[in-house]
This record gives structure tokens, sequence and C-alpha cells, in this order.
């Protein structure tokens, strides 16, 4: 059966409703007590915003925001680009290199553990107030998640496979091709989900600290204003942008990786 009518029978679509009226139902729930809080008026308004009084500010700003929005999303785009292709790279490198996997690897944990927000002013220093440093924070927190999916997936492949292909003549570059890398896709793709939502993390992180543009400098100026109702818009804005890359990715996984999503909605038994 193809993908495509798989995407398209009535048992996908049930499938896809299944797994999405739960999250759906608790956001209803969350946006309901929010609502009733503010209505109480349990928390100053200047401090919470109603649900309505965000909404409508989001509306009335919505070319402002939308502005800022592109900014900050094409920020995110870039850094997760650049550090998809440096994380698999810098995988495939210490997949086939032990030296260079007990060189490099205690290294990216250390730079790991290192607050972003902490040297992203240096960046600012070094490569000024434009996308640069918002670029390379969203690659600097994107990066690691690559980096440990991609080579735990490459080293999870059959052993046996790998016998098997080296016997019948298969080298290197016919064997990473064939059975390594498509192999390691799941692994791959998981990392990737995590790190477009840390990308856009990433790009806000760098333009709070520098930037005349962006969702990150909106909310700076808001919170300086002390206009929460703009700030919660942002939020929400920012919100958004992680969860349609996020979605993206997994739609890109599903067409691409077929057999392995198929499996994995029927490996999973539903008891509510």
């Amino acid at each position: 059966m193809s993908v495509r009518r798989n995407l398209s029978s009535p048992d996908a679509w049930l499938s896809a409703l299944a797994r999405i009226w739960r999250p759906v139902a608790l956001l209803v729930g969350i946006l309901a007590l929010w609502a009733l809080i503010s209505a109480a008026h349990l928390v100053e308004d200047y401090l919470i915003p109603s649900p309505g009084r965000t909404l409508s500010v989001a509306v009335d700003k919505a070319a402002y925001l939308a502005q800022h929005s592109w900014v900050t999303t094409y920020e995110t785009v870039i850094g997760f680009v650049l550090a998809a292709v440096l994380g698999v790279l810098a995988a495939v490198v210490m997949v086939y290199s032990r030296t260079v996997e007990q060189t490099l690897y205690p290294v990216l944990l250390f730079a790991q553990v290192i607050p972003k927000i902490a040297i992203a002013p240096l960046f600012v220093v070094w490569l000024g107030f434009g996308p640069g440093p918002k670029v390379v924070m969203a690659v600097l927190i994107a990066f690691f998640p690559v980096v440990i999916s991609t080579v735990t997936g490459l080293k999870s492949v059959d052993p046996q496979m790998l016998e098997l292909a080296d016997t019948m003549g298969g080298g290197a570059l016919r064997t990473f091709v064939k059975i390594r890398f498509p192999a390691a896709l799941p692994h791959l793709f998981s990392g990737l989900k995590v790190a477009v939502t840390l990308a856009v993390t990433g790009a806000v992180v760098g333009e709070f600290v520098g930037s005349n543009e962006g969702l990150g400098y909106v909310i700076l100026q808001a919170n300086g204003n002390f206009d929460t109702p703009l700030l919660f818009a942002a939020l929400l804005v920012m919100s958004l942008i992680g969860i349609i890359a996020f979605v993206a990715l997994d739609i890109a996984e599903r067409l691409l990786l077929p057999w392995h999503a198929s499996r994995r909605g029927e490996a999973v038994t539903t008891t509510l």
C-alpha cells in the first residue's frame, strides 16, 4: 500500500484523531483554567492577562508580530540546517574513528553543559548585532541532540548485516549508504525533532542579548514596558513556530520512513 493511500484512508485519519485529542483536550483545559483565573481576578491583569486580551493584542498587532516572527523563523531555519549538517558529519566521523570519538565526545559534552546565555554576549561582540549571533546560538543549542541521536543510530545497526555486506564485497561507502545510514534515520529524525525546537530557543536567546528585531526583541520590549498581553502573544507565536517545525519534521519522517512510522503506531496499544 502506498504512503499516499495510508495518509488518506479513514483509518489513518481516525488514528491521527486518536493521537491528538488528548493534547487538544489538555490545551483546552489549560486555556479554560487561565480564563477562570483571569475572570476571578485571582491574579492582577498586568501580571497575567486574560486569553481574550492576549488574543486581541495578537490580532491588533498581527503585522508587527509577523514581521518579527519572520526574523526569528529565518534565524531558526538557518541555525537548524547548519546544526543538522554539522551534527551528522560529526557523528559519522565519530562512528568510523574511535580516536576522534574519544577526543571529540568529551569536548561536546563540556560545551553542552555551558549555559549558552552566558556566552551569548561574546558572539554579539564578535559578530555584531546582525543575524550571525542568533544563528550561532541556534546551532550550538541544536547541535548536540543531532550528534547523539545520529551516533546512536549508526551504532545500532545489526552487526550481522554489516558482516553480510562485508562478505558480499560491499565497500565502506556502499555499506554506509545502503545499510548504516538508512538504519540510523529513525534515530536521526528523533534528534532532529528535538533539535528544531531547541533552535527556536537558541535564536530567541540570541535576540535577548543583542538585537533590534525578532521575537526575543519583542519579548524584551514588552517586558520593559510591562505590556504583558504583547509578551504573552509573542510567547505564543514563538511556541507556534516550534510546533509547526516539529510537525513538519514528523510528517517528513512518516513520508520518508513509512515502515518505521506505521510499525511504531501499531506497537502502541490504547487502553483508555
